[in-house]
């Protein structure tokens, strides 16, 4: 199918903007008269305030209040977790604790006239601790004596299987079929575990929100935010006030990639604007973001595969033990993922599966929302055992998933019993493996050099929403000037979800794509959405533009008609504006827009809100070639292949500088990106300088191709891609370090040492 503004090359509609500095984000449009916030924070693991005396700090000039846990409410906790209500994350924060739960939780809130003056005073607080045992390991964690959350107003909402009583934030047991006996009767059982990391997000604006009382006394937040409707919520319940006196708006996001779909920071400025109604506004430093924010979930994966010697797939069993840290954001529901988005790719032969987890409480910093949300961890798993079953087997690992692989219209029983109804995964694996020429790639090859070459592949599922839970909602209007306003509750991260979104606007009202101005995202102004996460956006949000487009039109016929005294269907929206099929009279838009302000009961605005009980996967294969020094350990990337399936695709150019994005990030998970902590719970890596990613040198080549199929219940046929594109690096690059090591590295991040450690052991 041809169309005029989708699956196009189109530049983002801010871009020009962004590029030229203008005002943009939080700290752009912050006033300079604010208070500033900062927070005071736990030294230990795990601890007790016994005694707090800020008089002194209070007497510092500058100083405008101090909070401690004395001074908040404690009716009921609350959760941070950015989800739809009830959230499945338990209520298990106040917004100062007497209870630290971990080396960075907050003690006092200090709010003063300037960043220095606050800081100097923070140093005059005097804080008498009863230092306590923490629980580190969260292999140790379940009915471990030492509780994370021995309160007994803890709170969950959902039957997600929790237990504070027994650090357990989330548990469940779920298994199709019987896979003892499926197992039992296979040529050939592995079993293996996997473990991942923690993993810091690395978006470039740090946590932040600036804060005042508006003109109708209420508390108006603008924060750097995914989730601007949660928000609301959350400061609400954090602040014990009705949600009718939060308004929370977004400016542009300098990235989030999930770690802003948990309120993080907003509710501590937010106490202070509400306690002494002045304005406030707090930055967090990159220290706090990767100390104190919301990374990836630690997770255990351990594998059971059966199969027969011909590679046929019959049985898998897995288990996930997921770290959720000192409080329980995402952790019901990370976990899921890493079973749901990993099992059904071998839908094919695949006749009984088991998927059990637990969720645990541990004194380390709390886990949160990351691009891939769960995926990736089990992805590792999964894929590196299938290539590690390929070994055994000596059949080759394109062949073994071509055998196995999920095919369009299968029932899908690992995935919600979903249907695959577009699913072009087969010639995502034909197009790879031959752009990557894997043929002649893929063998271990020695360099004049000394060097040693070889290609690893993975494949990867995700989803394209929530089922059956995100709401998203777009309203249109038509101003008199003939041109239209899009506005959204959505969050553009920097993705350029607004372009897309108006992209789809456009094509179905036949329109240039700078007659559609967008506006997002604002509680009072904005209809409802659910916020931009779960790769959401353009699946869920971009159907309820497309069917606010078509039902403008439908009002635009019906002015046209009114206007010209006519029968509806004698008129027909042609893009410029409506004429009259019998006489062949015209209506600009313009006309339209100035004739619809005078003596006119027809809208001109229109709302249309859109949700779905399925959540079409996207899939894709990557597949990469190193190059790997046997001296010194290092990895060198020479070719990165990815072919993506996210159905109809709406924006060429932001499709794949998303594709590349996520697989850079999914490589900083799977070489260098790593998370430690000290005996006594401290993380090691707290700053860009010792916490390792990635950056554009690291990265020689990715190239991206699509292979399209077509999604009924998308725009246009679209699925999402944000997410799926970050979860291939990990296994398809231990898989060719295997090739030439010798050596299946099952814990990431699989850095130098443990390579060059590993061939002087060999």
């Amino acid at each position: 199918m041809t169309y005029k503004q989708i699956d196009k090359k189109v530049v983002k509609k801010d871009a020009m903007a962004l590029l030229l500095g203008r005002p943009a984000y939080v700290a752009d449009i912050t006033p300079n008269e604010v208070l500033v916030v900062k927070i005071l924070r736990s030294p230990y693991a795990h601890a007790l305030v016994k005694k707090i005396d800020t008089t002194i700090a209070m007497k510092f000039p500058g100083i405008e209040a101090i909070y401690t846990y004395k001074d908040v409410p404690h009716a009921r906790r609350f959760s941070m977790a950015g989800q739809t209500y009830p959230e499945p994350s338990p209520y298990d924060h106040l917004l100062l604790d007497q209870r630290l739960r971990y080396i960075g939780d907050a003690v006092a809130i200090i709010a003063g006239k300037n960043e220095k003056i606050v800081e100097q005073a923070m140093k005059l607080i005097k804080v008498e601790y009863e230092v306590l045992e923490p629980v580190l390991d969260f292999r140790k964690a379940l009915d471990n004596p030492i509780l994370v959350h021995p309160e007994d107003n803890w709170e969950s909402l959902c039957p997600v299987g929790a237990n504070n009583k027994r650090n357990l934030c989330a548990s469940k047991k779920l298994q199709d079929g019987e896979v003892d006996a499926v197992m039992n009767d296979c040529d050939i059982v592995l079993e293996r575990t996997y473990h991942t990391k923690s993993n810091h997000q690395g978006f470039m604006e740090t946590f932040q929100a600036n804060c005042e009382i508006d003109c109708f006394d209420r508390l108006h937040v603008i924060s750097s935010t995914q989730i601007v409707f949660h928000a609301r919520r959350i400061i609400a319940n954090a602040l014990n006030i009705p949600k009718s006196k939060v308004h929370v708006e977004k400016p542009r996001i300098g990235g989030g990639f999930g770690a802003k779909q948990t309120v993080v920071a907003e509710i501590y400025p937010a106490f202070v604007t509400w306690m002494t109604k002045k304005p406030s506004r707090i930055i967090y430093s990159r220290k706090e973001c990767i100390t104190c924010g919301s990374p990836r979930h630690e997770m255990e994966i351990t594998v059971k595969i059966g199969a027969m010697k011909d590679g046929t797939i019959r049985a898998i069993d897995m288990y996930a033990l997921s770290n959720t840290g000192a409080y329980g954001e995402h952790g019901p529901t990370t976990v899921e993922l890493s079973g749901h988005k990993s099992l059904p790719l071998y839908t094919n032969h695949l006749e009984a599966f088991r998927f059990n987890y637990d969720v645990v409480y541990t004194n380390t910093q709390n886990a949160g929302a990351y691009r891939g949300y769960g995926a990736p961890q089990g992805i590792f798993a999964m894929e590196s055992i299938v290539n590690e079953l390929a070994e055994d087997l000596h059949i080759d690992p394109v062949t073994l998933r071509e055998r196995n692989m999920v095919k369009e219209g299968q029932i899908m029983r690992a995935y919600y019993n979903e249907v695959a109804s577009a699913c072009a995964l087969d010639r995502c694996m034909q197009r790879a493996k031959k752009m990557f020429d894997w043929d002649t790639k893929s063998p271990v090859r020695l360099q004049p050099n000394g060097k040693i070459r070889a290609g690893g592949i993975a494949m990867a599922m995700q989803g394209s929403c929530i089922s059956a839970i995100d709401v998203g909602s777009a309203t249109l209007k038509l101003q008199d000037s003939g041109y239209y306003t899009l506005l959204l509750g959505s969050a553009d991260m920097g993705t350029g979800s607004d372009t897309i979104l108006a992209q789809i606007a456009a094509e179905t009202l036949n329109c240039d794509l700078d007659m559609i101005n967008v506006f997002s995202a604002d509680t009072d102004i904005s209809p409802y959405d659910s916020g931009s996460y779960a790769s959401s956006t353009t699946y869920i949000t971009g159907k309820a533009v497309e069917m606010a487009s078509q039902k403008l039109i439908v009002q635009l016929c019906k002015l046209g008609a009114a206007i010209q005294n006519c029968e509806e269907k004698d008129v027909e929206f042609i893009g410029t504006g409506v004429r009259n099929k019998i006489t062949g009279a015209f209506l600009s838009l313009e006309d339209l827009g100035t004739k619809s302000m005078c003596f006119n009961d027809i809208e001109m605005q229109v709302t249309c809100t859109n949700t779905s009980p399925i959540s079409p996967p996207p899939y894709m294969v990557g597949m990469v070639e190193i190059e790997l020094d046997p001296g010194t350990g290092v990895v060198e990337i020479l070719d990165y292949v990815a072919v993506v399936d996210c159905g109809t695709v709406i924006n060429q150019s932001l499709a794949t500088v998303q594709t590349e994005g996520g697989i850079t990030q999914g490589i900083g998970m799977a070489l260098c990106e790593n998370v430690t902590y000290s005996q006594t719970g401290k993380i090691n890596e707290n700053s860009l300088m010792n916490y390792k990613m990635p950056t554009r040198l690291d990265i020689k080549n990715i190239r991206v191709a699509f292979e399209s199929s077509y999604e009924p219940s998308g725009p246009y046929g679209a699925k999402s891609i944000g997410e799926v594109v970050i979860n291939t690096p990990s296994p398809a690059l231990a898989h060719a370090i295997y090739k030439i090591t010798h050596t299946w590295f099952r814990e990431l991040p699989i850095t130098p040492e443990k390579i060059s450690m590993s061939m002087k052991e060999k």
